[in-house]
């Protein structure tokens, strides 16, 4: 098997797994709503069975994954949001300083030198430059939303270790995720997995609002379910309880695919290196 078809293999197995993110989504939304149309019906003393009832509602299936959709997006356009500024603002925020062209450091102007044959191997535009001058571990990574504002940044410590040689493969490897896309996937990543955070905490501030509303429920009078506020309230207290779950398990499960899919995108990132270097 040479270089390219690892390549294959890579993306192959990429588009697999998230595949299986979109199918993790899905069922977060399933879940809220078998989980939430029962609440719903318990406080409406529908009968036995509950799920019977649910799978047979149109309405419930609009209201509980409207609110899981609703939630999802605001959670994932919130830590988009958050990533908006592209790979000059995460390698400014990492600590970077840019190289200049102008630069009269060896090391620097080496790394330069890499980089711009790097960005003609991969058919791309030199992207702008940046070392973490107090990282002195060996280190490298590629940010930003597409070549157009990518960065390539280094630490210090890899800056005055590698070879020639070694720069190269490294450098190489960090075009790959430029090239394709790795980047831009990673931060969608990130976005779907703030969106199930946020349907997380949505369930413990349910949950908080509901155990906090306790002391105002009504604690006497007449036995009848309809009319027990405390009931209603730990019904509710169920529900949040059962929603952070479920956004607790999505989230766990959310990034164990994420990793999954980072691990193949940098096996593609290897092979990649090969190409552009023509050095095994």
């Amino acid at each position: 098997m040479d270089f390219f078809e690892h390549q294959e293999q890579a993306r192959r197995l990429s588009r697999r797994l998230v595949w299986l993110v979109a199918l993790a989504v899905l069922g977060v939304l399933a879940a809220l709503h078998v989980l939430g149309g029962t609440v719903w019906l318990m406080l409406a003393e529908k009968p036995w069975p509950f799920l019977a009832h649910v799978l047979r509602e149109p309405r419930l299936l609009l209201i509980t994954c409207g609110f899981g959709v609703g939630i999802l997006l605001l959670g994932t356009l919130a830590k988009l949001q958050s990533l908006r500024g592209g790979g000059p603002s995460v390698a400014l925020a990492m600590g970077g300083a840019e190289i200049r062209p102008e630069t009269g450091g060896f090391a620097e102007r080496r790394l330069l030198n890499v980089v711009e044959e790097m960005a003609l191997a991969a058919g791309i535009r030199v992207p702008r430059v940046f070392v973490l001058r107090q990282e002195q571990g060996l280190n490298a990574f590629a940010a930003g939303y597409s070549p157009d504002d990518a960065v390539v940044a280094v630490t210090q410590g890899l800056l005055e270790t590698l070879n020639r040689a070694e720069l190269q493969a490294v450098i190489g490897h960090e075009f790959s995720h430029i090239l394709n896309g790795d980047m831009r996937l990673n931060i969608r990543l990130i976005g779907i997995l703030g969106g199930i955070l946020g349907l997380s905490v949505a369930g413990r501030v349910i949950m908080e609002l509901a155990m906090r509303s306790l002391r105002f429920a009504p604690l006497g009078g007449r036995r009848n379910r309809k009319n027990n506020g405390v009931a209603v309230v730990l019904a509710f207290a169920a529900l949040g309880l059962a929603v952070w779950i479920i956004g607790s398990v999505g989230v766990f499960f959310g990034r164990l695919l994420q990793s999954a899919i980072s691990r193949q995108r940098e096996f593609l990132a290897d092979a990649s290196a090969i190409q552009f270097t023509r050095d095994p």
